[in-house]
């Protein structure tokens, strides 16, 4: 039997890193720990010498609330652990794991625990929330059905992590309970300054928590760490990687702490603390020895402050479609041939050459992306032209650029059962190397193989019916065949499989195409 009330189940929300007692006092004197906060600019370029937008997001709480009818769960004063609390608990409430209390003056000893215990606390929270909802008849769901969300900031994520990947952290009765994870900037594989991972001897304020050697441990991966030194990777027996969405800054600059000293340190492609390419996390199948992507969406934001990730509209809309939404849409790039410079062509064994691909996704109507990958924020998929020379149309290389999630909720015509939305795909050369020498001849900079933009409308299957309706317009008429009803490979009964072609033989040139794989969500 499934959950009378799906998809809309308690949410958990897990606070980021506190650094100092200032932070951790400031963070127990906050009902909410930092999912109050909204935000009224917007930042609609990366010049930060030019002003601001007023665009006004009012709190992920407060949306949560009056979107979806989320309930908070503070009565009288108390919070659903302490003792004399009776408050009527809803299932589609929002609670937060303020594991800083017992780490603060205010609230407790002032010593922090180490990262196990905080993930033990939320093993030992969801078993609560799970005894709550399922107490209250009025919610009609039993034990076996209850499900949950976990939602974190930060260092929140490697909480939940711990929790879901450590047998001797979280009971599996405890992690089943857990429908689907939400990330907002997590280094899942640790945080670098200088380039250098945060060295495990480094105790003081418990940095070393993001030592990836340290993280191997309580993150059991062990052996996947003495494998590849990294320890992003999410066991499938775990928890399924499909159930996981990373959300990843992109914005540097605006992150204001220790006076921008952090932001020096971290360095470009990151969000001021966490590296992009470390914000992600890969689902292993450690019988096979496979891998696939967690579902990722980029923004330009940093990784807190006033244009800070987790107060933004673009993350809450990414985090509510995942959640709530009804369609899935994995998004990848097969690159099938590239070709070079006419010059160049008799020495391919001398070039070298950076592919970035840019990728943008926004639905209809609205200013902001659900997904931004841009070369001047760092953000771009990047390949390189040697990785490039073996593909082919019958073995091309693959390459992951994001995936989205639509809602019908979010519909602009309700009479319309369709989902659309604009998919901006830029393909270009930083530039051109000639035995590791830039190469000037017939180089301009800013220059693209590939710029256009598909409108894509999709209806998934309705009552009664077994087929999807696919069509697109390409806007720029250079990919497919122009505005033409989509043909694709029917996967599952709710799943499609359909592909675009891009690029044309030129030189320099590239073809390939984009491969979208189509999922009913929330079935």
């Amino acid at each position: 039997m499934s959950n009378p009330r799906a998809p809309y189940y308690p949410i958990i929300y897990v606070r980021g890193y506190a650094m100092s007692d200032a932070e951790k006092n400031q963070t127990a004197a906050d009902p909410f720990c930092g999912f109050n906060d909204g935000s009224t600019v917007y930042r609609a370029n990366i010049d930060k010498l030019k002003p601001a937008r007023k665009f006004i997001f009012e709190s992920p709480i407060l949306r949560l609330i009056n979107d979806y009818n989320y309930h908070e769960v503070y009565d009288n004063g108390m919070d659903i652990v302490d003792d004399g609390w009776a408050g009527s608990f809803k299932q589609s409430s929002i609670v937060i794991y303020r594991y800083y209390d017992q780490a603060s003056e205010l609230l407790g000893s002032g010593k922090c625990p180490p990262i196990e215990a905080f993930a033990k606390g939320l093993n030992t929270l969801i078993y609560k929330v799970r005894d709550l909802v399922c107490s209250h008849e009025e919610n009609g769901v039993t034990e076996k059905e209850f499900r949950c969300y976990l939602v974190a900031h930060s260092m929140g994520g490697l909480i939940c992590r711990a929790f879901l990947q450590n047998s001797r952290i979280g009971d599996r009765e405890a992690v089943q309970c857990v429908d689907k994870m939400f990330t907002y900037a997590t280094p899942h594989n640790g945080i670098e300054m200088a380039g250098l991972n945060v060295p495990q001897w480094l105790e003081k304020a418990d940095m070393n928590n993001f030592n990836r050697e340290k993280m191997a441990d309580y993150l059991d991966l062990e052996s996947e760490f003495k494998n590849t030194e990294r320890v992003d990777w999410l066991p499938e027996e775990a928890f399924p990687s499909k159930r996981m969405f990373c959300m990843i800054g992109t914005n540097r600059d605006d992150y204001e702490v220790a006076m921008g000293v952090s932001r020096t340190f971290a360095g470009h492609g990151s969000d001021g603390l966490v590296r992009i390419e470390n914000a992600s996390v890969w689902g292993i199948d450690r019988s096979g020895q496979t891998s696939r992507p967690c579902a990722t969406a980029y923004a330009y934001r940093s990784h807190s402050g006033f244009f800070g990730i987790v107060n933004s509209e673009e993350a809450y809309q990414n985090l509510t479609r995942f959640l709530f939404g009804d369609v899935r849409v994995d998004i990848w790039a097969n690159i099938e041939q590239v070709y070079l410079p006419t010059t160049l062509e008799g020495k391919k064994k001398d070039v070298d050459a950076l592919y970035l691909l840019e990728v943008l996704a926004a639905p209809k109507g609205k200013q902001w992306y659900l997904t931004r990958r841009v070369a001047e924020e760092d953000s771009v998929a990047c390949i390189s032209y040697k990785a490039l020379t073996e593909a082919t149309p019958e073995n091309p290389k693959q390459i992951y650029l994001s995936t989205i999630f639509l809602s019908n909720k979010a519909r602009t015509n309700v009479n319309d059962p369709s989902l659309t939305y604009a998919l901006k795909l830029g393909i270009r050369v930083s530039e051109y190397e000639l035995k590791h020498t830039f190469w000037p001849d017939g180089h301009f900079e800013g220059s693209y193989l590939v710029n256009d933009t598909l409108v894509v409308k999709m209806t998934p299957p309705q009552d009664g019916e077994s087929a999807w309706e696919v069509s697109y317009n390409s806007l720029g008429g250079t990919m497919g065949n122009g505005s033409e009803k989509m043909s694709y490979e029917q996967i599952a009964n709710h799943e499609i499989k359909l592909s675009v072609p891009f690029g044309r033989k030129a030189h320099p040139g590239i073809q390939g195409h984009l491969s979208f794989g189509i999922s009913a969500w929330n079935r």
